[in-house]
């Protein structure tokens, strides 16, 4: 088992390697940092040509090999470190091969380059891996530089309250136990768009979302009852005028984990993101781990 990191030198910034540093510690196991370079078209080429195209995808895995050690070198200590080269026609298709071939246990990302600093901004190939990934996927808030703390703090489970959910909770408590870490269960219960006439006002409003957040403290409640959860668990109902308004009004603590689940796809265990986790994700400041269904 490893951490498994995808890394392009000069694509993506580097907070994906400081998650990953965090999560090979914290799993106490090594790291892999896989770097997918182009595979050439199968068409009939100039031997000239097919060498200095191998020649280049080895400086360029090379370089990112080079730029990473250098960069993750002093805060590593104690985390055995590797680098794995990936030829594949995408990058999402190569990080899928290489969590195949490495046995990866969780799979690192960054975010997207042109979003907001501080939140998880999902680029072309995380979209693309949150939807058939079949280990989870840790995704760094854009800027991401680690935790003060120097690792995992609390991991917090994001509960929608519906019987497909609770496996979010139990592996999220289960894994928690495993690192010897706190566990929060928060479900978010967001206004919706304004649908009522002005004469009504907001008080239509504000009563379907008490009747929410109501209906999310019984579930919660629950979990508690029925020893999904220990007694001592911290269990929240956030609400929210929208969903940055509900994520920000969350409080977080430095070294936190935020998990989401997602549902199986005719059976099979992989990641397939919903709208409301995926609502959850892009306005989390804080890493996210997307649990497959």
């Amino acid at each position: 088992m490893t951490v498994a990191v995808g890394y392009l030198a000069g694509k993506g910034g580097r907070s994906a390697l400081y998650l990953a540093v965090e999560a090979a510690k914290t799993l106490k196991t090594s790291l892999t940092v896989v770097t997918v370079v182009p595979r050439p078209w199968m068409t009939p080429s100039p031997a000239r040509i097919d060498a200095e195209y191998a020649q280049y995808a080895d400086q360029l895995a090379a370089n990112s090999a080079k730029k990473a050690q250098e960069f993750i070198g002093s805060l590593s200590d104690g985390v055995e470190v590797s680098f794995h080269k990936v030829a594949h026609r995408s990058v999402s298709g190569g990080l899928l091969e290489a969590v195949e071939e490495l046995k990866a246990e969780v799979l690192v990302l960054g975010s997207a380059a042109d979003g907001k600093l501080g939140q998880v901004v999902v680029g072309s190939t995380a979209d693309r891996l949150l939807h058939s990934s079949p280990v989870p996927l840790a995704i760094s808030p854009r800027g991401y530089r680690g935790s003060k703390a120097g690792g995992l703090t609390r991991i917090t489970a994001a509960y929608s309250g519906t019987a497909e959910a609770l496996h979010v909770v139990e592996r999220v408590a289960a894994l928690g136990e495993r690192l010897g870490v706190p566990m929060r269960v928060v479900t978010f219960a967001v206004r919706g768009r304004t649908m009522y006439p002005p004469e009504v006002g907001l008080r239509a409003e504000d009563s379907i979302l008490e009747a929410s957040a109501s209906q999310a403290r019984e579930a919660l409640a629950q979990l508690k009852t029925d020893g999904i959860v220990g007694k001592g668990v911290e269990c929240q109902v956030v609400t929210g005028n929208g969903w940055d308004d509900a994520l920000d009004a969350a409080e977080w603590f430095d070294g936190e984990l935020l998990a989401v689940g997602t549902s199986p796809v005719g059976g099979i265990a992989r990641v397939f993101l919903g709208s409301r986790a995926s609502k959850i994700l892009r306005h989390s400041p804080v890493p996210v781990l997307v649990l497959p269904g």
